[in-house]
C-alpha cells in the first residue's frame, strides 16, 4: 500500500461544468458580486424549499458574525456554544464584545447536550448555537424547546449539513433566527471559500445585506452598470467586507445542482465504511433516525481502549491514507482556556471522546478502490 500515491483527507470534487461556469462568470466582467451571486441566492432559498432569505457571504464565519450582529448581540452577553466544534463557532461572539459560554456534548451524536448547555444559562444569555456537527443535526424539536423555555435565539452553525433533515425538517428551514452554511474547499459543497445565511426574519435580512458591504443602506449591486447614475449611497453603520463575488457563486450553483448527488456519494462511503468495520471493536458514527438524512460531510470513527488515537492517526499516514481530528474541543485550546478558565474535566464527555476520534476521508470524488484501500488500511491497523 505504501507504494501508492497519499491519500488526502479531503479534496474537492470539482469537475468542467464548474472550471467552465467560472470562466463564464470572469468573462462576463462580473469578478466581484453580481448577476450570478444573487442567482445563487435565489437557488439556495429554492433548493431548501422554504419561503426563506438567502444571503451570499465570503465565509461561515463572516455568516454567524451577521447573524449574531443582527440579534444586537454585545458586550455583557452570553451566547451558549458547543465546545465540540471549529473555533469559528465561538470566536464571532467576541468579535461583538459578549462571552461564548461553552458547553459539553452528547457522547453518541457529539452535538450540542442541552442538558448540560441548561445548567449554563443565565440573565445574560442570549442565544444558542447548536453545531451539526458532521453533517448530523440536532434535533430542531429539541433546540426549539431548549429555546423556548429558556427565551433564546438560536443561530445554527450548519457548515457541515447541507443536505440534511431532521423530524422531518430540512436544516435552515425551522424556527431558527438564521442558519449559516459553509462552502469552504472540504464542504458538502464548494466554492472554495464562501458560505450563506438563511432567515425568514426581514428586518434581519436587511440588516445582515447591509452589514455585510460596508454599513451601505441600499443595494449597490448596479451601481456600476446602471445607465440612470446611481453612484449615491449612504453609510448607515460600520459595516464589513463579507460579500461573495460572481466567480465563486458561478461554482456553487453548479455545486448546488450536483449537491443530492454529492450527498449521495458520501452515504454510499459511509454504508461501506460502517459494514466494513462492523467486527473492529471501534465506535462508529451515529446515523440519522429512519426519514432523516445525514449529509454524511465527516465519517468520526472513535477507537477503543487499548489503541492509542495518535498511533492509529500516524500508522494510517504510514499506508498513505489522510486523516483528521474533528475537533480539538474549543475548552482545551489556550485562548478559550483562559477566557473561561476550564479545565478538562469540567467537559468530560468531549475530554474522553477527543481522545478516541479520528475522521477517515469520506468525499464524494472517491474512487471505490480509494475506499477500499481505505477499509483495507483501517482493518490493517485498528484490528
Amino acid at each position: 500500500m505504501t507504494d501508492l500515491p497519499f491519500l488526502p483527507f479531503a479534496k474537492p470534487d470539482i469537475t468542467d461544468a464548474e472550471v467552465n461556469a467560472a470562466a463564464d462568470a470572469i468573462r462576463s466582467g462580473w469578478l466581484t458580486t453580481g448577476p450570478s451571486a444573487k442567482a445563487f441566492e435565489q437557488e439556495f432559498a429554492e433548493f431548501l424549499g422554504s419561503d426563506l432569505t438567502a444571503i451570499a457571504i465570503n465565509s461561515a464565519t463572516a455568516g454567524l458574525h451577521l447573524a449574531l450582529e443582527s440579534l444586537g448581540i454585545g458586550p455583557g452577553d452570553e451566547v451558549l456554544v458547543p465546545t465540540w466544534t471549529f473555533t469559528s463557532t465561538a470566536e464571532v461572539v467576541r468579535y461583538l464584545g459578549a462571552t461564548p459560554i461553552l458547553v459539553d456534548v452528547d457522547p453518541v451524536t457529539l452535538n450540542i447536550d442541552y442538558e448540560s448547555a441548561a445548567a449554563k444559562v443565565s440573565s445574560r444569555t442570549r442565544a444558542v448555537m447548536p453545531v451539526h456537527i458532521a453533517g448530523l443535526m440536532v434535533s430542531p424539536e429539541a433546540t426549539r424547546e431548549f429555546a423556548a423555555r429558556h427565551g433564546l435565539a438560536v443561530v445554527e452553525d450548519a457548515a457541515h449539513a447541507l443536505p440534511a433533515r431532521a423530524g422531518g425538517e430540512v436544516v435552515g428551514t425551522g424556527a431558527s433566527h438564521a442558519t449559516v452554511f459553509s462552502f469552504y474547499a472540504t464542504k458538502t459543497i464548494t466554492t472554495g471559500e464562501g458560505g450563506m445565511v438563511v432567515t425568514r426574519d426581514q428586518a434581519a435580512a436587511d440588516r445582515m445585506r447591509t452589514m455585510r458591504l460596508h454599513g451601505i443602506s441600499r443595494d449597490v449591486f448596479n451601481r456600476y452598470s446602471s445607465r440612470t447614475p446611481a453612484w449615491q449611497y449612504e453609510v448607515v453603520a460600520p459595516g464589513f467586507k463579507y460579500n461573495l463575488s460572481d466567480p465563486a457563486a458561478a461554482i456553487g450553483r453548479v455545486q448546488l445542482g450536483r449537491a443530492v448527488a454529492m450527498r449521495d456519494a458520501r452515504a454510499e462511503i459511509a454504508r461501506r465504511y460502517t459494514e466494513a468495520f462492523a467486527d473492529l471493536g471501534l465506535t462508529l458514527p451515529a446515523d440519522a433516525a429512519e426519514g432523516d438524512l445525514h449529509s454524511w460531510h465527516l465519517y468520526m470513527i472513535r477507537v477503543p481502549d487499548g489503541l492509542d488515537r495518535d498511533d492509529v492517526v500516524q500508522r494510517l499516514a504510514d499506508l498513505g491514507i489522510g486523516t483528521s481530528v474533528h475537533f480539538i474541543p474549543l475548552h482545551l485550546h489556550p485562548y478559550w482556556q483562559d477566557l473561561g478558565g476550564h479545565r478538562p474535566e469540567d467537559f468530560p464527555v468531549a475530554t474522553r471522546e477527543f481522545g478516541r476520534v479520528i475522521s477517515l476521508p469520506a468525499f464524494s470524488a472517491m474512487t471505490d478502490a480509494e475506499v477500499e484501500r481505505i477499509i483495507e488500511a483501517v482493518r490493517i491497523v485498528c484490528r
